[in-house]
């Protein structure tokens, strides 16, 4: 079982980094699903179109953002949705993002 890196603070966070993480597709989706769900998932509990170190690349461009936690049960990397923590810092952002996701292209 490996180490979860430190979280980043609320008032660490950087809009710069946090639209970076949320410019991605794959990363969008993860958000739109935890977001969906209302729960926290389990690391291979996505749907996502890539592999397993692809999709690892992508919880951990998230998580240094802020966008998400993870943590541990037993041996499973669980991912919640720092929805809260994201409101604080940047008010609405998230919710824009994520109805942008339900918009038809």
């Amino acid at each position: 079982m490996g180490r979860i890196p430190q979280h980043p603070e609320v008032s660490d966070f950087d809009v710069q980094r946090v639209l970076e993480a949320l410019v991605d597709p794959v990363r969008r989706s993860i958000v739109t699903q935890l977001d969906a769900l209302g729960a926290d998932i389990k690391c291979g509990g996505f749907d996502l179109p890539v592999g397993k170190a692809t999709a690892t690349h992508h919880f951990g461009v998230l998580r240094d953002a802020g966008v998400i936690r993870q943590y541990y049960v037993g041996t499973l990397r669980m991912n919640s949705l720092r929805r809260a923590d994201m409101d604080q810092a940047f008010p609405g952002l998230l919710d824009a993002i994520l109805a942008a996701q339900k918009q038809p292209a």
